[in-house]
C-alpha cells in the first residue's frame, strides 16, 4: 500500500493537537502505519500520548523523530483559512503544523510505503519516534520515551529528526547539533519604604538594574568552529508596586542564555552566582535565583551517513547542505543520548505564524529525499 504525503498532511492537520491535547493524531498515524506493516505502540505518559512505531526487527535501525503536536493558532480571525481545516492555495498546504511538522511525519511515512513496495526484503528495521508533546515543556514525550526505548534496550543506529531546517529552499541546512538552553528567575530582595525617605529603605530596583546591566555586557565567548556565539537576552523585568510613592521591597527578572559547546549550564550557574552575591553584597541586599535547563550545547560528530544524507539532498535539490547547529532547541537533544543523530525536514519560514504553510512541491521532493536515504542506508 502506497501513502500520500499531501493527504496525510491533510489529515494529521485537521486534529487540532495543540499541547498537550493528542485530538486523535496519533491514534490516525499509528492507523496509518500498521496499514503498511509497522508494529504500533502507542505509550502513554501522564497526559501525553507518545508513539513508538517499528517495521522489522533486525538490525540497523533507521529511526524518524518527529512531532505532532503543534503551537496555538492565535486569532482565528487573523488566519486566511481555518488553521485546522487545510487547503492548497497557489501550490501550498495551509494549515497549522504543515510546516512544524506535521507535514515532514507524512512524507516519511510516504517514503516508508514506497521504500517498502520497492524493497520488500531490506535488511535491517525502520522505525519512528512520535511525541505530543515537544512545543511544550517536553517532560513527558520524547525526554521519557527514550528512557523507555533503554529500559527495553532497542537499538537506534541512525536517527533523522524531521524539523524545518531549511532557513529558505529545500536543501539550504542540516542541523548537527544545538546550543544549550538556561534560563534564569533572579529575585533581588530590598527594603520597602517612603520615596521622600530612601535613607530608611533599600530599593532593590537599583541593585537589579546593575545586575542585569552587569550579565548582560558579559562577553561569553566568539564562537566555535561549530557553533555562533553565546547570548544572553534579559526576557522579563518585574516590580510588583501599584502606589507611586513607595520604594518596593523586590524586584524580578528573567533572563535566557543560549551558550555552546565552551560552556555547561554549570559553568554558567557558577559565573552568575558569582556576579549576584557580589552586587547584592555590595548594596546590602539579598538575592534567590531558580535556574531552569532545557538543554546542554552538543554537537553530533558527522558520519559517513551524515555525509550520505547531505548527498541525497544535493542529488534531488540541487543544493549542498550546510551542516549547521544554529536555532533553538529541539528533541535532538534528548536523542543524541542513544543513537547519532541529525535534523532535516521543511522551510522554516512560516512555522508558529499566521498562515502556517508548505509548497507542495517541496513535500514531493522531501518524500523522494527520505526515500532515497533509506535505499542507501540500507543498500
Amino acid at each position: 500500500m502506497e501513502i500520500n504525503e499531501l493527504r496525510l498532511a491533510k489529515d494529521l492537520i485537521r486534529k487540532p493537537s495543540i499541547t498537550p491535547k493528542d485530538a486523535g493524531a496519533i491514534k490516525l498515524l499509528a492507523k496509518n502505519l500498521r496499514s503498511i506493516g509497522f508494529n504500533c505502540k502507542i505509550i502513554n505518559f501522564k497526559n501525553i500520548k507518545n508513539l513508538y512505531a517499528k517495521l522489522g526487527k533486525s538490525s540497523p535501525n533507521f529511526c524518524y523523530a518527529g512531532h505532532t503536536d503543534v503551537v496555538p493558532p492565535g486569532n482565528l480571525k487573523n488566519w486566511t483559512t481555518n488553521p485546522f481545516r487545510p487547503i492548497v492555495k497557489n501550490n501550498k498546504l495551509f494549515g497549522r503544523g504543515a510546516n512544524d511538522m506535521k507535514a515532514s511525519i507524512a512524507c516519511f511515512v510516504a517514503a516508508v510505503s514506497r521504500f517498502k513496495i520497492r524493497n520488500k526484503n531490506f535488511k535491517g528495521s525502520i522505525s519512528l519516534l512520535i511525541t505530543g508533546d515537544e512545543e511544550g515543556i517536553a517532560i513527558n514525550g520524547t525526554k521519557r520515551v527514550v528512557k523507555y526505548l533503554k529500559r527495553r534496550k532497542e537499538k537506534i543506529n541512525f536517527c533523522v529528526v524531521g524539523e524545518p531546517t531549511n532557513p529558505n529552499k529545500l536543501g539550504e541546512m542540516i542541523k548537527i547539533g544545538r546550543r544549550g538552553s538556561l534560563t534564569g528567575r533572579i529575585t533581588v530582595i530590598g527594603s520597602q519604604g517612603h520615596v521622600a525617605y530612601p535613607h530608611r529603605a533599600n530599593n532593590p530596583s537599583n541593585t537589579i538594574i546593575k545586575i542585569l546591566k552587569r550579565i548582560k555586557d558579559l562577553k561569553l565567548d566568539k564562537g566555535t568552529k561549530n557553533f555562533q556565539p553565546s547570548n544572553l537576552e534579559v526576557t522579563k523585568i518585574n516590580i510588583d508596586n501599584y502606589a507611586d510613592n513607595i520604594i518596593p521591597g523586590s524586584a524580578e527578572a528573567v533572563f535566557n542564555i543560549r551558550f555552546n559547546d565552551k560552556h555547561s549550564s554549570g559553568s554558567l550557574k557558577k559565573k552568575l552566582n558569582k556576579i549576584f552575591k557580589a552586587i547584592t553584597k555590595a548594596n546590602k541586599s539579598k538575592f534567590k535565583v531558580y535556574y531552569e535547563v532545557s538543554a546542554e550545547a552538543f554537537l553530533t560528530k558527522p558520519n559517513k551517513t551524515t555525509f550520505m544524507i547531505q548527498n541525497t539532498i544535493k542529488k534531488i535539490t540541487g543544493i549542498k547542505p550546510k551542516l549547521s547547529t544554529s536555532g533553538g532547541t529541539s528533541d535532538a537533544r534528548f536523542i543524541k543520548n542513544i543513537a547519532p543523530c541529525l535534523e532535516f525536514g521543511l522551510v522554516g519560514k512560516t512555522m508558529h505564524k499566521i498562515d502556517e504553510s508548505v509548497s507542495v512541491s517541496d513535500l514531493k521532493k522531501l518524500t523522494k529525499i527520505y526515500e532515497n536515504i533509506l535505499v542507501s542506508y540500507f543498500k
